[in-house]
């Protein structure tokens, strides 16, 4: 509650017009939507309360047929808003079905793991868990939101914690440090020789060099084919845009009145804030709509500017408060269902904390993804708002579990 009442507050400082005689409640502008838009997440959490636990369990797999349906029907039936066609218009409002297709998925990811028999070390098992997420994710990036497409990664994290081997971790952060020293590193040889150096201390160091010695052959080879191909992706395959927020992130001075305009002007707006900021509705940044998108992915500017150091170590606080909570709550679930649901509500949440937070002040390429439950709009309020309380829904009925599976 805590987090949606600033959120609704400070979409209405980034909408604020002080020349204007505007009121939070205008159902003209964006806040007085967001209020109704609130008022509907409540009717949703009554309707979680009142349905049966066992419901969410029972039709997993048929609401996530379902969504995959609607998320391909989209690209031929949705309509287009910034840039991305990935909504279905309903008079002048639009749901995006992308933000429901989170919490459908961890629905049907936790049913998988509960199931009677399952074993994370089995690799049929480990294929059916990675196609459960693959698929939306296909379907969602044909709708050229590659945002949402990239929260469903976050999955990843719950096969780690229901026993998958933290190796796929592992790579998956190597790669990341490789692609991104790439573009710093101007002359692609120097990696190629530290690759070599460090090759030759671990051989030098390893007890069975026969093995070791092939192991990390294949290893250099692949990491390698990663830093030679890094320039073709950026060039060849990442759409214009996309390329000029990965060159951006390397260089946040490559151009800051043109592809750099938007991280420029939210890290002035948020530093411009201080250590107590300038006050509710005196944003200058914010007044004169410096930032682009500042009630949805850069909502976290008007609490920089207007609140400072301290209104964002209170925002920043409630996330991870509500994260550990989440996390507590998952890990005293007896059912397998119910913990691998939890620990999806917390992945999915975090990813979404983590990116949005952090490309507001540079550390992340913009995705265009929204800070839950603060950010403008009804889709992802609802779809954060029934994502939280299947999993309260399922922890009030824990006792009725016998046993964990």
């Amino acid at each position: 509650m805590a987090l949606v009442t600033l959120g609704w507050l400070n979409i209405f400082a980034a909408i604020y017009d002080e020349t204007a005689n505007q009121t939070i409640w205008d159902l003209s502008l964006s806040s007085g939507r967001q209020l109704m838009f609130i008022a509907a997440a409540a009717v949703i959490v009554l309707m979680i309360i009142i349905i049966d636990m066992r419901f969410y369990e029972t039709f997993a797999y048929l609401f996530y047929g379902l969504i995959l349906v609607l998320l391909f029907l989209i690209p031929f039936i949705g309509k287009e808003v910034g840039g991305n066609k990935a909504w279905i218009g309903i008079g002048s409002f639009g749901v995006q079905p992308s933000e429901f297709a989170k919490f459908i998925t961890a629905l049907a990811v936790a049913k998988f793991i509960g199931s009677v028999g399952f074993r994370m070390d089995n690799l049929r098992n480990q294929a059916i868990l990675f196609a459960l997420i693959g698929v939306p994710i296909i379907l969602i990036q044909l709708q050229k939101d590659t945002g949402t497409a990239l929260v469903f990664t976050s999955f990843v994290l719950v096969f780690y914690r229901e026993g998958m081997s933290p190796f796929l971790l592992i790579v998956g952060v190597c790669a990341a440090t490789i692609f991104v020293l790439t573009l710093l590193v101007p002359n692609p040889v120097y990696l190629h020789a530290a690759v070599a150096i460090l090759l030759i201390l671990l051989i030098s160091f390893g007890k069975k060099k026969l093995k070791r010695i092939a192991i990390l052959v294949i290893g250099a080879l692949l990491i390698s084919g990663v830093i030679v191909s890094v320039d073709y992706v950026v060039n060849n395959v990442l759409k214009p845009h996309q390329q000029n927020r990965v060159k951006v992130l390397v260089n946040p001075n490559i151009d800051p009145l043109g592809v750099g305009w938007n991280v420029t002007q939210s890290k002035i707006a948020i530093g411009s804030g201080g250590f107590k900021g300038k006050g509710f509705l005196k944003g200058t940044q914010t007044k004169f709509d410096f930032v682009p998108k500042q009630s949805t992915d850069f909502i976290f500017c008007t609490i920089g500017e207007e609140f400072g150091w301290i209104g964002s170590l209170v925002v920043i606080g409630l996330f991870v408060a509500l994260l550990l909570r989440v996390i507590f709550l998952s890990e005293r679930q007896r059912s397998r269902f119910a913990r691998a649901y939890g620990y999806s509500v917390a992945c999915i949440l975090f990813f979404h904390f983590a990116i949005n937070i952090g490309m507001t002040v540079g550390l992340f390429p913009v995705i265009g993804i929204p800070l839950p439950f603060f950010s403008y709009g009804g889709s992802s309020l609802w779809g954060f708002t029934i994502l939280l309380f299947v999993l309260l829904k399922l922890d009030a009925h824990r006792s009725q579990v016998l046993q964990r599976i």
